[in-house]
């Protein structure tokens, strides 16, 4: 790891006027080496992601103008022309970006968007594209890669269209990879697959890659040095040993104090009655394949689910298991084709028009995806407010409440007023829980809400979540695929695997004696399983509470 890969001298980017500082990355000074896999964390916000714009020259026209140096093979970047960075972008330096969904092009083919860096930086022919194509597809584990080949954004499932961005970055075996959040959608074990093969990458070629994540468990797995922003300052930089087990800063200790455990909840008691029995639920969906010929697909087979009141059932399992089919049949969203919904005591399953809109004040989603979950010409403090005020609420009451839920997810009071493109994918991912708590609930349904956020944030939106649970009592369905958040939110656990639920219990029972294999396989593939942070007596913690 001697050879240096790319080099970042002084970097700063200055951020628009009225801004809450002068600069979203400031002075800041990184390298990678061959062969190095360097891991930048920090909070949402901290220039992480900007960083790695500035470097591959996408930053957004509002900000100002990069200052300093990022040398790549004697070329500064932020300096060159247009032409001689097309020849350096996705051969030479390649991006794995944090929201596939955006990212991917929707009316373009998969197997097409992959197609073009081959298209671009070689002189393959159109059939030795595609066969390469195919075997990146195999690469990164995705089923019928054929058929994926043939597919739209829309007929993949997060987790999927991530490991179609991974496979595009890899396409020309790149000397630099920048990774930002590139396993946040994955389940565990897709997210281990991924993490081997950025490993053998390394091996192979000696590719330095650049892993922006908030998972630390992925930094105990794979990094070989750690560096710690915030707010746009490098804070802390040391070999991977050094700053998870003898951080040096009182930041670097805050953000390892709100790292989730396996240690499993302990049981309560007191918990009510059941806000939702769901019986029989059964969803099929018919796929035409690629040559016309058709398939079913039965996303959801009939499982039974009940969650009483206080309690959070945790729903584990890999893409494409069936879990938010799940979750939508139970709001209705999706119509099953059986099977028996009563949330609070009412028969949702045979709810029609006006009927079924006022019960889903009982009921409330949030997705998985916090981009196209706002509405985008929507100020966010009126995206907060609009529930209660459809439900009855006068408008001042119902602002009032958005604003106290708004500084309850770690948001200012004053953001009321900005759009949702204003703000990171973890701040909109807040936005969208406060939107949802504002009308107080009696079933709360989170698919991978907390799977965006950072991990200071994501300990005060699960304090937020249990606070406003014991408050007012509502029942949580909760889906992940971080059995660490799992662990430590949930009352018990169903694992979900081919639209079935093989094995549920609570968390003690099923991670200290797992009867399935699968769940042992998901137990397996947890990152950095085998690193555990010790607290330190007296350590710093964030000091902004949740009221």
């Amino acid at each position: 790891m001697t050879d240096m890969r790319l080099s970042i001298s002084h970097l700063s980017v200055p951020l628009p006027q009225g801004a809450d500082r002068g600069f979203a990355v400031e002075d800041l000074s990184l390298s990678i080496g061959k062969g190095e896999i360097l891991c930048i964390v920090g909070e949402s916000g901290s220039g992480k992601s900007l960083t790695a714009l500035a470097t591959m020259g996408l930053l957004p026209r509002n900000l100002g103008a990069p200052r300093g140096e990022v040398m790549f093979e004697n070329k500064n970047l932020l300096t060159i022309d247009d032409a001689t960075r097309r020849g350096i972008t996705g051969r030479s330096i390649a991006m794995i970006f944090q929201e596939p969904t955006a990212a991917l092009n929707p009316i373009f083919r998969i197997g097409e968007q992959v197609s073009e860096a081959f298209k671009v930086h070689t002189s393959l022919s159109q059939a030795q594209i595609k066969e390469r194509v195919i075997k990146l597809f195999q690469e990164v584990h995705l089923p019928n890669p054929e058929e994926i080949f043939h597919s739209y954004p829309h007929q993949l499932s997060g987790g999927q269209c991530q490991r179609v961005m991974i496979a595009t970055a890899l396409a020309l075996d790149p000397a630099v990879l920048i990774a930002d959040e590139p396993t946040t959608a994955l389940d565990v074990t897709t997210q281990a697959q991924i993490l081997k093969l950025m490993l053998e990458l390394r091996e192979r070629h000696g590719t330095g890659i650049i892993f922006i994540t908030h998972d630390f468990g992925v930094v105990a797995e794979i990094a070989d040095r750690v560096a710690v922003m915030q707010k746009g300052r490098l804070v802390e930089v040391g070999t991977k040993d050094e700053v998870l087990n003898h951080p040096r800063e009182d930041y670097t200790k805050r953000l390892l104090a709100a790292v989730p455990t396996l240690t499993p909840r302990k049981e309560r008691d007191g918990l009510g009655a059941p806000v939702l029995i769901a019986k029989n639920i059964i969803k099929t969906f018919s796929l035409k394949g690629v040559f016309g010929t058709g398939r079913t697909v039965k996303a959801v087979d009939n499982v039974d689910l009940t969650i009483r009141r206080g309690e959070t059932l945790g729903l584990v399992g890999e893409s494409g298991s069936g879990k938010s089919t799940l979750a939508q049949c139970v709001i209705r969203l999706v119509q099953p084709e059986s099977g028996d919904i009563f949330i609070a005591d009412g028969n949702f399953a045979g709810l029609r028009g006006k009927a079924l809109r006022e019960a889903r004040r009982k009921v409330q989603i949030v997705f998985q995806d916090p981009y196209t979950a706002l509405d985008p010409r929507q100020r966010i403090g009126d995206a907060i407010a609009e529930g209660p005020i459809v439900h009855g609420l006068n408008s001042k009451e119902a602002m009032a409440r958005a604003l106290d839920l708004l500084e309850a997810c770690g948001l200012d009071r004053a953001s009321a007023t900005r759009f949702p493109h204003e703000f990171s994918g973890g701040q909109r991912q807040r936005i969208c829980i406060a939107r949802a708590l504002a009308v107080e609930p009696e079933l709360l349904i989170a698919d991978e809400s907390v799977s965006a956020l950072d991990v200071s944030v994501q300990a005060q939106v699960l304090e937020l979540l249990a606070r406003m649970q014991e408050r007012l009592g509502f029942g949580i369905l909760f889906i992940t695929h971080d059995l660490r958040v799992a662990s430590q939110i949930c009352d018990n656990i169903a694992v979900m695997r081919r639209g079935r639920i093989v094995e549920r219990g609570d968390p003690a029972t099923l991670f200290g004696a797992p009867k399935h294999d699968y769940t042992k396989e998901l137990l397996a593939a947890v990152p950095g399983k085998g690193w555990q942070h010790k607290p330190v007596q007296d350590a710093p913690t964030f000091s902004k509470e949740i009221p």
